[in-house]
């Protein structure tokens, strides 16, 4: 029986408001344990829209502030310090071969840990979380640019949005990546 507000404790009024609300809450918590349910981090390179797994992202930043590299090559913007972390910040953009990225209010950075150390990806814009069913995953078509095939193996359509499943173990894991000296 559920006790009452008044002589219930502050810590079990918050914990009967968190279950109140999980009940509205937008696929939770049943889409949260579901099996077979793929979840990420959508996120907006020019006009391609991309999802990275969310055991891949580890963090979302704004853009800190960089120090240069000299002799690096384009796409490395250069390094960050975030809490003690020096952190090299890529443009993903202009290493996919799109161009610079221009930064604007919606310009962040996903935080993703490697093997060799966490690294920064410089995003157009960051769209949150999206998730996919084992459906969905079985219908998603090929990659055809060539430019993205080495890391998205498959889109997946969800509503009018056709979402790149794009690999930052791929990514990291690239010569091209592993070579910043210019």
């Amino acid at each position: 029986m559920a006790r009452t507000e008044s002589t219930a404790t502050p810590f079990e009024i918050l914990a009967e408001y968190e279950q109140r609300s999980l009940v509205h809450a937008a696929g939770a918590p049943e889409q949260i344990d579901a099996p077979g349910l793929w979840r990420g981090i959508g996120f907006r390179i020019g006009d391609r829209y991309f999802v990275s797994s969310i055991a891949e992202v580890n963090e979302i930043l704004s853009l800190p502030s960089l120090t240069i590299v000299p002799g690096a090559r384009s796409w490395l913007l250069g390094i960050a310090n975030v809490r003690g972390n020096l952190i090299p910040v890529i443009d993903l953009r202009d290493f996919i071969g799109n161009g610079r990225s221009t930064t604007s209010e919606t310009t962040r950075v996903l935080m993703v840990r490697q093997p060799a150390g966490s690294i920064g990806l410089l995003i157009d814009e960051v769209l949150g979380q999206r998730s996919f069913s084992k459906e969905q995953i079985d219908a998603a078509v090929g990659e055809a640019d060539e430019r993205y095939s080495r890391f998205v193996g498959e889109n997946v359509r969800l509503g009018e949005v056709l979402w790149g499943l794009f690999s930052v173990a791929a990514l990291a894991r690239s010569a091209e990546f592993q070579q910043a000296a210019a």
